[in-house]
C-alpha cells in the first residue's frame, strides 16, 4: 500500500461577490489528488481536498516542498501501525520535515489541503463516511444522523437593493434554513443598520441571524458597531477587527454582551490558544470557526479542539468555517456546533452533496465512503480531471 501520486490544480472561483473588505473576482483555490495503489470498486482510491475558500491557491509551496517529502518517503513509513492503511500523522510529520517553528499561515494551507485530502483516502479505503472514521478517533464513536448547519450569505452584490437582500433570505428560509449570516462593513453604519432592520422583517428576531464584518473595523469603528448590533442580540458579532488584535477583541466581548465569533483566519494550535488566552471570548456564549483545511488540516484541528477542552470551551461553541463537505463532514464527525452552508455562491465549490437537504435547519448525513464529493457531480469533475 502506497501514494503514488499527489496531484494540483489551481481554479479560479469567478466571483462576483464581495464582502466588507474584498471582493472574489481574483480567487482561486487549489484542488489536491491523493492517488493510492488501493483498489476498491474497480478503480484506485482516490483522496481529494481543496483549500477551502477566501485564501489563494497554494500549489507552489506543496509542489517545491510537501509533495516531494511524501512521495520521496519509504511508504511502509506512511502507514498506520497495522499496515492496511495510510497514518494522517505520520504523513504530517513528514511534510513537517525541515520547517521552522512559526510562519504558520506561509504552509499551513498547503499542508492542511493535503492532508484532507489524505483523510478521504483513509476513509475510503476503510470504505467508511469519513464523519464515520472521525467520530470513532475523536467522539467516542458518536455518529449523528443530521448537522445543524447556517447560511453565510448576505454578501455585497453589483446593484444590489434591500429588496434583493430580503428575497435571498427567504429563499435560505424555504430551503429549510432557521440562521442566516448577512455582511456588514461594506455600507456606513447607519445604512448597515437598515439593511440589517430590513433582514430582520424577514427571519423574526436576532437570534436567527449573525452579522460578519470580515475583520474591517479598528477600534473606533468596531466599538460604534458593538453599541448600535448590541440591542438587536444577534446571533454573533463575526469578526470584527484583525483577528490577531487580541487586546481589541477583549475589550468588545467587555462591552458587548451578545456573542462574539471570530477564528476563520487562524491557522494554528497555537494562535487558537492566545485567543483563548488574551482575547476575552467567552466560552458560554461565543463561536470560534477555525478552517481546517487552511490550518494544518484534521489532526491539527483534533489538537485544538482538545486544547479548547482545556479551557472550558465546549465542542457545541465550535463552528468550522468552510460551507463545504470538508467542513461538514468534520463538524458531524466532532460533535460540534454546527456547519456553515454556501448555496449559490463560489462556483462548484460551494454547498453540498446535490442530494442534500435542509430540514429544520439541519442537514441529514451521506453514507457516501469519504468526504462525499462525488456527491457533488460538478465538483467532482474538477476533481476526477486530475487523475485521467
Amino acid at each position: 500500500m502506497r501514494i503514488v501520486d499527489i496531484r494540483e490544480t489551481a481554479i479560479p472561483l469567478k466571483s462576483k461577490l464581495a464582502n466588507s473588505s474584498f471582493d472574489f473576482s481574483e480567487m482561486t483555490t487549489s484542488v489536491v489528488a491523493v492517488i493510492t495503489d488501493v483498489v476498491r470498486g474497480g478503480k484506485p482510491v482516490c483522496g481529494f481536498a481543496f483549500n477551502s475558500t477566501g485564501r489563494y491557491a497554494c500549489g507552489a509551496q506543496m509542489r517545491a516542498r510537501f509533495i516531494p517529502r511524501i512521495l520521496a518517503a519509504d511508504p511502509g513509513t506512511l502507514l498506520d501501525a497495522g499496515g492496511d492503511n495510510l497514518d494522517p500523522a505520520k504523513i504530517f510529520t513528514c511534510m513537517m520535515r525541515r520547517e521552522k517553528a512559526g510562519g504558520h499561515s506561509e504552509r499551513s494551507i498547503a499542508i492542511g489541503t493535503i492532508e484532507v485530502a489524505v483523510w478521504d483516502a483513509i476513509a475510503k479505503i476503510a470504505e467508511k463516511p469519513l464523519h464515520h472514521v472521525l467520530a470513532e478517533r475523536y467522539s467516542d464513536g458518536k455518529v449523528p444522523a443530521k448537522v445543524f448547519c447556517y447560511v453565510g450569505g448576505g454578501w455585497y452584490w453589483p446593484g444590489q437593493t434591500i429588496k434583493d437582500l430580503q428575497d435571498e433570505m427567504r429563499r435560505h428560509l424555504d430551503a429549510g434554513y432557521t440562521l442566516v449570516k448577512m455582511k456588514v462593513g461594506g455600507l456606513p453604519l447607519e445604512d448597515d443598520v437598515r439593511w440589517l432592520e430590513a433582514v430582520l422583517k424577514v427571519v423574526g428576531s436576532g437570534e436567527h441571524l449573525a452579522v460578519d464584518a470580515n475583520c474591517k473595523f479598528d477600534r473606533a469603528e468596531a466599538l460604534r458597531y458593538a453599541k448600535a448590533l448590541a440591542p438587536f442580540k444577534l446571533r454573533w458579532f463575526e469578526e470584527p477587527c484583525d483577528p490577531l488584535d487580541f487586546a481589541l477583541l477583549a475589550e468588545l466581548a467587555s462591552v458587548y454582551a451578545p456573542p462574539l465569533a471570530t477564528g476563520e483566519n487562524l491557522f494554528s494550535t497555537p494562535d487558537v490558544e492566545n485567543l483563548a488566552r488574551f482575547g476575552g471570548f467567552r466560552a458560554d456564549r461565543d463561536i470560534i470557526q477555525i478552517d481546517p483545511p487552511q490550518a494544518y488540516g484534521i489532526g491539527q484541528y483534533a489538537r485544538t479542539v482538545d486544547m479548547l477542552a482545556r479551557h472550558g470551551w465546549p465542542r457545541r461553541s465550535l463552528f468550522p468555517h468552510g460551507g463545504n463537505q470538508m467542513s461538514l463532514a468534520i463538524a458531524a464527525g466532532f460533535g460540534l456546533g454546527g456547519a456553515e452552508s454556501y448555496p449559490g455562491v463560489f462556483g462548484d465549490f460551494g454547498g453540498f452533496a446535490d442530494d442534500a437537504r435542509i430540514v429544520d435547519g439541519a442537514i441529514a448525513l451521506s453514507d457516501r465512503p469519504g468526504i462525499g464529493f462525488e456527491g457533488q457531480a460538478a465538483l467532482y469533475r474538477i476533481m476526477r480531471e486530475l487523475v485521467q
